[in-house]
């Protein structure tokens, strides 16, 4: 297998190992915050949630990041990452407590409400700002030619944490919940999550303060240094027409797991079950989630050994059709296997093509710059989902299930895989490939 083999020889590098873990414990407890809050404003017994309060809570988790990265993503490529994975952790870890207070409290109202949602939004914001940092500072770990085999692991090992994280939150508010009121066990999820906070930040104090870069620190840029700083990434990331690919097939593909989402969600909240049982609910998603993270762990694997034997990309382009069938099926059969089914294939596509612009991006940026890109490519990722949101609220129906928007994702696969194949013809084969190397001498 593939990705055995390239695990057993990245595993040898003890920085490739301990930022495996850092991102493990890091997302690990981003998941138990999400499912705190998504348990809390989405699921109580109260709520009756649509698609507009959907799109709400995913744009407070994602959207102030996306809009702010630009402008504080150069403090990647000037501050110590190792700090930054450390502080944020620290920080995070005392507001999960905060929100927990709030939470078990019952203080919810008025000025608790905006307490509530704007720690959460701080909270999350911060973990995208180190996450990126991460990503930025991956390269430190690996060697040149392994760039493509490590980012299909290290982002990997995310998903995995989400699902970890996800499930540690499902079975607190599940098993929790029968014996105390629901807001009792929320806020013993948002204390999980902070005890997961504090070992994220104790495998970050393992590192050396420059061990993941930049190479490169220095004080604080003014905001024109700043706005001229953004403007160079941009032009740098336009001459890396590879990297530019990679980016806007990620965003695309991330946008329609969103809408896929999304329709989950309502599916599961006022079609499957009546809306006086959000945990019955609960549970559908949680197989769901367990599917979609299958399917994201499952990428992992596919990913190395479809590139070794046909190289990146191909893999690249099959996984885009692969996506168009796995939406076909939504549009023809609306069972909760079809959609199950469904979500399965959309999950393992939008993590593979994740792992191939990891991989890419990497490969084609600059040093100097990859904080900033990796920022860019973090606004691309989480701003797709929360348009995704957006447009599903607009297009989709109260319990989520329309098989003309299937149809739509669809087609929205193919168009993508036909103008990606078009875009890769003007980009020499040699070029695109490059930072699969390990992959390709396998393969010889």
């Amino acid at each position: 297998m593939e990705l055995w083999r390239a695990f057993r020889r990245l595993w040898k590098r003890d920085g490739f190992r301990r930022l495996l873990l850092l991102r493990l414990a890091a997302q690990s407890a981003d998941g138990t915050l999400q499912v705190g809050m998504a348990s809390y404003v989405l699921f109580s017994p109260q709520s009756q949630p649509n698609a507009w309060a959907i799109a709400a809570v995913l744009a407070i988790s994602l959207l102030p990041f996306t809009i702010l990265g630009p402008f504080v993503s150069p403090l990647l490529d000037r501050w110590s990452r190792r700090d930054v994975a450390l502080h944020t952790g620290i920080i995070r870890a005392v507001l999960s407590l905060v929100i927990a207070l709030i939470v078990g409290a019952g203080w919810t109202s008025g000025g608790g409400t905006t307490a509530l949602m704007v720690l959460l939004l701080v909270a999350l914001s911060l973990n995208r700002f180190m996450l990126a940092g991460l990503s930025a500072g991956m390269h430190h770990t690996v060697s040149q030619r392994e760039f493509l085999s490590a980012s299909a692991i290290i982002p990997s090992v995310g998903p995995l944490g989400v699902v970890v994280g996800g499930a540690l939150g499902l079975g607190i508010r599940l098993v929790l919940g029968r014996f105390v009121p629901s807001h009792v066990a929320d806020a013993v999820i948002f204390v999980a999550a902070a005890l997961l906070f504090v070992w994220s930040a104790a495998v970050s104090a393992t590192f050396a303060r420059d061990a993941l870069g930049p190479d490169r620190a220095g004080e604080l840029p003014s905001m024109r240094r700043v706005l001229h700083g953004l403007a160079d990434a941009g032009r740098h990331l336009w001459e890396r027409k590879a990297a530019l690919l990679g980016l806007a097939d990620m965003a695309i593909t991330r946008f329609l797991f969103g809408l896929v989402s999304v329709a989950m969600i309502l599916v599961a909240r006022n079609r499957w079950h009546p809306v006086t049982e959000p945990d019955a609910a609960l549970v559908d998603l949680g197989v769901w989630g367990g599917l979609t993270g299958a399917g994201f762990l499952l990428a992992a694997v596919f990913v190395p050994a479809a590139v070794r034997r046909a190289g990146l990309a191909t893999t690249l382009l099959g996984l885009l059709l692969l996506g168009v069938l796995g939406t076909a099926i939504a549009t023809f059969s609306d069972s909760r296997w079809a959609l199950f089914t469904m979500s399965f294939i959309v999950g393992l596509v939008t993590q593979s093509v994740k792992i191939c612009a990891d991989g890419i991006v990497h490969a084609h940026v600059d040093e100097p710059l990859k904080g900033r890109v990796f920022t860019f490519y973090d606004m691309g990722f989480n701003g797709a989902y929360v348009l995704a949101a957006v447009a599903a609220a607009l297009a989709l129906p109260p319990d989520g299930v329309a098989a003309s928007a299937f149809a739509l994702m669809a087609l929205t696969f193919g168009v993508t895989a036909t103008l990606t194949a078009a875009a890769v013809a003007r980009i020499t084969r040699e070029d695109f490939e490059r930072g699969s190397e390990d992959l390709v001498a396998a393969r010889s």
